[in-house]
């Protein structure tokens, strides 16, 4: 588990060293506010769509040839991406490296299996969140670093993330162990791994089914958020890479709190599923206060506000992988995170025109917050069907898939 950390600790901080920058790259070869937050969702669209395709292929070839393998290859992604993205010289460019990385890097979804592999069913929403305490922890560090790296160079913050993502090749080599022993692999089953069929056998594991919907909705309103931070940051407060950074910051901090100290009593006090739902509700009062945020220090109450929130995620995925066996933990995770790359896919194509369209408001008009009340409305739709599928277990006496601490009480 140790191993794994720092592979995503390492994996997480090359990422988020460039999120304070990326938009500003693109914006050296856009004219306006608008056009530079139409060609942003192009990027995020294109490297979402390879992802799309390619995690359930991924993940199906790691539960054949083990997980080791493909993390490598993810790190050999992430480097071609950020050195290809530095040298861009025009948008064609920065689309296809952004297409390229996104086809060989599904660190996440195998990460997750690795983790799977070598953790109890009933441990597994804990060990989730440990995880995820590396990403929040990779936001902390990654997007500060980005924004006093950009602030000297734009480019230098991918040369900088392309280092790390070698460093991590050379460490998963030489330290990383194989967690998916010979006897627990399967043949490739290529039907399977075609994504929309990885995403119908997702949704038809037992007390999974309306879960897949809370997923999908909860990661598009992420995903929006992901692709309009810095814009609506640099639109609304008139921040800069170093502020949009410092303020990714925050949020790293609040998630890897959440995730790496918390979670566990949280699980412990209310279950998986009572912690997904106050958590849903967490969100969606968040985006609603960050749509309405007039002054910039209003987005950093409202972020060490929404603890809740960052549990969300570990708790849905615990779900979801204690209702597969572990022969599949590769698939089903390769699933849900072609299910997240598919969001990713949606939410910039939505959230981008959404931001251009209200960049033309005053940064004082209510309305300008346009995109965050999107985000809120996509949230409480989450709420909803999560409410109703739980109730419905509840009434059916079915098992919840996890250890009897997460069922209802």
């Amino acid at each position: 588990m140790r191993f794994i950390m720092l592979v995503v600790l390492m994996d997480m901080l090359a990422v988020g060293i460039i999120v304070p920058v990326l938009p500003g790259l693109v914006g050296q070869f856009t004219a306006d506010l608008g056009d530079q937050a139409r060609w942003y969702g192009v990027i995020a669209v294109a490297y979402a769509v390879s992802q799309f395709v390619s995690a359930p292929v991924l993940g199906a070839l790691s539960d054949r040839y083990g997980r080791r393998p493909l993390l490598l290859l993810g790190f050999c992604g992430l480097a071609l991406n950020f050195f290809a993205t530095a040298l861009a010289s025009a948008l064609w460019m920065l689309v296809a490296s952004r297409v390229i990385g996104g086809a060989m890097q599904a660190n996440a979804a195998v990460a997750n299996a690795y983790v799977a592999d070598i953790t109890a069913p009933q441990d597994r929403a804990k060990r989730f969140g440990m995880l995820g305490a590396m990403f929040g922890i990779g936001f902390i560090l990654g997007p500060v670093l980005g924004g006093l790296l950009g602030g000297i160079d734009l480019r230098l913050p991918f040369f900088a993330a392309g280092v790390l993502a070698l460093l991590n090749l050379v460490y998963g080599y030489f330290v990383l162990p194989e967690s998916l022993g010979a006897e627990k692999r399967r043949a490739v089953d290529w039907r399977r791994a075609n994504p929309l069929t990885s995403l119908k056998e997702l949704a038809a594991l037992k007390g999974v089914g309306p879960l897949v919907g809370v997923l999908a909705f909860a990661g598009l309103a992420q995903y929006s958020l992901y692709t309009v931070w810095v814009l609506y940051g640099s639109f609304r407060f008139g921040w800069g890479p170093t502020e949009n950074g410092w303020s990714l910051f925050a949020v790293g901090m609040v998630s890897a709190v959440v995730q790496g100290v918390l979670l566990g009593r949280l699980l412990k006090r209310l279950g998986a599923q009572r912690l997904a739902v106050a958590g849903l509700v967490s969100s969606t009062l968040a985006f609603t206060a960050w749509g309405l945020a007039t002054q910039g220090w209003m987005m950093y109450v409202v972020i060490m506000a929404n603890v809740l929130g960052a549990a969300v995620a570990a708790s849905l995925q615990g779900l979801v992988s204690a209702a597969a066996d572990e022969r599949t933990q590769g698939q089903t995770l390769g699933a849900v995170s072609s299910l997240n790359s598919l969001m990713a896919v949606v939410a910039p194509a939505l959230a981008a025109p959404l931001m251009a369209t209200v960049s033309h408001l005053p940064a004082s008009d209510w309305r300008a917050g346009g995109p965050m009340f999107f985000c809120a409305a996509l949230q409480a739709a989450a709420l909803v069907l999560a409410a109703v599928h739980f109730r419905r277990m509840a009434r059916r006496k079915l098992p919840p898939s996890i250890h009897p601490a997460s069922a209802p009480r």
